[in-house]
């Protein structure tokens, strides 16, 4: 619409230019009508350049203004400590009417009618996302996540690095930028691991037919007791889980700090496997019997 609406009115003004030129051409003669050519290119070039310059002008001078104001904006809020959710919001909505208006701004140094193509400019922005701008501040409103929390949405999982006014943008733990429509994030369902202080870490471990469960327990314990970041409170579970195909399952279960939640995992994973090898426990493996028959 936006390229349809500047197109039209550079047609209008060609074809009224045009016409003007016929015009006086018909009624000129000779020599006079290569002069009078002439000099209404040149009119025409003259007024278009005036016009491109004076776009340009309106453009670098706007976008030093719009860079000056999100810089004030910004420093604004970090003076009254506002929240970093509300933050990344503001600025977005700030940014996104800045520019519109730059937009406008050029287009009426072009010689567009800009009654009519602010409306045009405006429902252009915001045609298909009034429902994530209303899911934007549905988010900030109840906060089911904030800045820095890791989320799980839409397939997606990572790190709340921007709550914008149309989108909250992930950084995954690969390092990539997800950019999630807010009205989806406001209506379905979103995983917070970060809202609770402690998590549980669970385990499944296979040991052999034949072992003593209880030296398995005690030595799952000790390992356990030996790692400061597992809480006693709630105290750790440990139980028979299953009598599988070709091990006997043992299941673990403690409580950490969510920010230790990784570590104690992965680290656990190491520690019981070098200490069920010193302690002669042994790992199971698939087998499979064959009985031949006479």
């Amino acid at each position: 619409m936006l390229l349809l609406q500047v197109t039209q009115a550079v047609a209008d003004s060609l074809q009224v230019a045009a016409d003007n030129l016929d015009q006086a051409i018909a009624n000129a003669d000779g020599l006079d009508k290569l002069s009078l050519i002439t000099q209404q290119l040149l009119d025409a070039g003259v007024h278009a350049g005036a016009s491109i310059l004076k776009a340009i002008l309106v453009f670098i001078v706007g976008r030093f203004l719009v860079s000056m104001l999100n810089k004030l904006t910004a420093r604004m809020m970090d003076k009254r400590h506002v929240d970093i959710s509300i933050k990344t919001f503001v600025k977005s909505l700030v940014n996104i009417l800045l520019t519109v208006l730059l937009i406008i701004s050029v287009v009426g140094a072009l010689g567009v009618e800009t009654t009519s193509f602010a409306g045009v400019a405006i429902g252009m922005a915001l045609s298909g996302n009034l429902q994530n701008f209303a899911g934007g501040l549905v988010i900030l409103l109840f906060k089911p996540y904030k800045v820095g929390d890791w989320i799980e949405s839409q397939s997606f999982s990572g790190t709340v690095r921007e709550i914008q006014i149309f989108h909250t943008i992930l950084t995954t733990g690969d390092n990539k930028l997800v950019y999630v429509p807010n009205g989806s994030l406001s209506s379905g369902v979103v995983t917070n691991y970060n809202t609770q202080e402690t998590r549980r870490v669970e385990w499944v471990f296979g040991v052999d037919y034949g072992e003593d469960y209880d030296k398995v327990e005690r030595v799952i314990r000790e390992v356990l007791a030996a790692d400061s970041r597992v809480l006693n409170t709630p105290e750790p579970f440990i139980a028979l889980h299953a009598l599988d195909a070709s091990s006997v399952n043992v299941i673990v279960r403690v409580w950490v700090k969510t920010g230790d939640y990784w570590g104690v995992y992965f680290d656990t994973n190491k520690a019981i496997y070098n200490t069920f090898n010193e302690k002669g426990i042994n790992f199971p493996f698939p087998q499979l019997t064959v009985h031949q028959g006479n």
